[in-house]
């Protein structure tokens, strides 16, 4: 099981996803820890990516590469 890798804080993570795409909202979002897999899983379906596309994507903005798409 993959898991997330960050590099900065959930929170700035979360603001900088907001800001490249517009139709993130705080609830989809809202993590908890030890309730990554529900987060990975709403994203799955709102971003309509693959597990490992939305985990590269959370990634890449925590380690401030922002992959675009």
């Amino acid at each position: 099981m993959e898991t997330l890798k960050l590099n900065a804080p959930w929170e700035e993570v979360k603001e900088r996803m907001k800001e490249n795409d517009s139709t993130l909202s705080d609830d989809d979002l809202c993590y908890e820890q030890g309730k990554e897999e529900e987060l990975l899983a709403r994203l799955e379906k709102k971003m309509n990516k693959t597990r490992h596309q939305v985990i590269a994507y959370i990634e890449s903005i925590s380690f401030n590469n922002d992959l675009a798409g």
